[in-house]
């Protein structure tokens, strides 16, 4: 491929997964020529940093604010997936001009008006109790200032995020999922992210629409909430398109490449 051809995804994960959730991905559009950096926000995958140590989303979004601060002039295209869409936004807003379009993929897009947290916390109140299964979900840091944490569990794994994922891949999540910070208000602030920021970006959302957790009609009302540029769906893809339809998932990656970047 030539040089001037070549481009810069930049894969960033959902909650408790990290950058080996790619696995499938990376492969797939390095094989196609580009440059694949999959990033693990902190206290993911092999990130040292104890959930403790991140008061703020900035903190949580470290690692990815490290890659785009590189000197290189380069746009690249972030790819992020489910609650990873709040770091996405995070990070344009801070380099609105490194970043030549986010992918959202059933992924929590944010808007310009409310709190970073909105669209988020809007769900968490929309799902059950009992629907969460084995998922602890608790709390830490200060008293005056309490954050939440989750960590995935098994059973709710397998019935609403893999359920048409190879059983190797959810056999890989129960052993790789760590707890981490959910991206709440007390973690994010209340200060809505920037026009000229993250609103200036450009934004394509992919739907997923066999996904269990994530419903279909909550995709759409996250995508009304905050018009993308574009919306592709896979109609055949669980909560993690990356190991249920990673084919699919890398094509339209590679369409929206050549459109955008």
């Amino acid at each position: 491929m030539e040089e001037n051809n070549q481009k810069h995804f930049v894969l960033v994960h959902g909650l408790c997964h990290g950058a080996w959730n790619w696995y499938k991905v990376k492969p797939i559009l390095e094989a196609a020529g580009h440059t694949v950096t999959a990033v693990n926000l902190a206290a993911s995958g092999i990130d040292s940093t104890r959930l403790e140590e991140i008061q703020t989303l900035q903190d949580y979004c470290k690692p990815l604010l490290d890659v785009l601060s590189s000197p290189d002039e380069d746009k690249v295209i972030i790819v992020s997936h489910s609650m990873g869409g709040l770091s996405a936004a995070f990070a344009a807003d801070v380099f609105p001009h490194k970043i030549a379009a986010i992918v959202f993929v059933t992924s929590f897009m944010p808007d310009t008006i409310n709190p970073p947290a909105y669209v988020f916390e809007n769900f968490m109140t929309s799902i059950p109790q009992q629907v969460w299964s084995d998922t602890v979900l608790g709390s830490y840091g200060r008293p005056d200032h309490p954050l939440k944490s989750a960590l995935l569990g098994p059973k709710f794994l397998a019935k609403h995020l893999y359920q048409l994922s190879p059983v190797e891949d959810l056999e890989l999540a129960k052993i790789l999922v760590r707890v981490n910070p959910s991206v709440t208000t007390n973690l994010a602030g209340t200060r809505s992210f920037t026009e000229e920021g993250y609103g200036s970006v450009t934004r394509v959302y992919i739907i997923c629409e066999e996904d269990k957790i994530v419903s279909k009609e909550y995709q759409h009302w996250i995508i009304s909430n905050f018009p993308p540029k574009e919306v592709i769906k896979i109609k055949d893809a669980d909560h993690m398109p990356m190991t249920s339809t990673p084919q699919e998932l890398c094509a339209h990656l590679l369409e929206i490449a050549d459109k955008y970047a």
